[in-house]
């Protein structure tokens, strides 16, 4: 007996049909909203004009106090959320840079401030070692050689340069004598005197501002 299988006849099984694509050409009918592209990620900002934040064309619009309020704000809502510990690192961390401003500002000041004592004290000595020039100016003025001539405009000259530096003579007859700035050289008994003067002038003395370069050698009239 024949096994009837062999006789039946090798029928080809239908394969199936081919994955569609998405995409592909016979699904064009479709609408375009319901394909979905893929792309590289693109990461999103999160701060700045794009993502709304402080830096936003809303706040440009503002005035600067009211930036600082609102930076302020932002500031007082971030501390809210840290621990007390934090609170209290953020407190010692702003006690400590206001201390170190405010030595900033002495170390400043305390530089400017011997800079000029400095300064005061290169002009002073200067000016010292002038003086006996000057003492000779004002021996020839008072003998009559400066009343005439190209030695009357030197001699202006060089009055107005120590000017310029705030030298002021001091010691005149007749003032109260003061031993901050007058040196007795003699004293004369004189009746009638109830005080300390200055009887004469033997040599001016010359102060730069508040500092006593010399002092003025006088002769003091003290009562008898």
């Amino acid at each position: 007996m024949t096994d009837r299988k062999d006789n039946v006849p090798n029928e080809s099984v239908p394969e199936d049909p081919a994955p569609q694509v998405e995409g592909d050409a016979t699904n064009a009918q479709e609408p375009e909203d319901l394909i979905e592209a893929e792309g590289p990620d693109v990461e999103l900002p999160t701060d700045g004009p794009a993502a709304g934040g402080p830096d936003a064309d809303v706040t440009d619009d503002l005035s600067p106090e009211d930036k600082a309020l609102l930076d302020d704000a932002a500031r007082g809502i971030a501390e809210d959320k840290l621990s007390q510990d934090d609170r209290d690192l953020v407190a010692d961390m702003r006690a400590d840079m206001l201390r170190a401003q405010a030595e900033l500002v002495n170390f400043r000041k305390r530089v400017e401030r011997d800079r000029e004592a400095n300064r005061d004290a290169v002009i002073a000595e200067v000016v010292r070692a002038l003086l006996p020039a000057l003492d000779d100016l004002t021996r020839a003025e008072a003998h009559g050689d400066l009343a005439d001539g190209p030695m009357q405009v030197i001699g202006q000259k060089i009055r107005g340069g120590f000017e310029k530096f705030k030298l002021v003579q001091i010691g005149e007859k007749g003032e109260t004598f003061d031993p901050n700035v007058h040196e007795a050289i003699v004293q004369l008994p004189t009746p009638g005197a109830t005080d300390q003067t200055v009887a004469d002038v033997v040599e001016p003395g010359y102060k730069l501002g508040d500092r006593v370069l010399r002092a003025a050698k006088v002769a003091v009239a003290v009562p008898a």
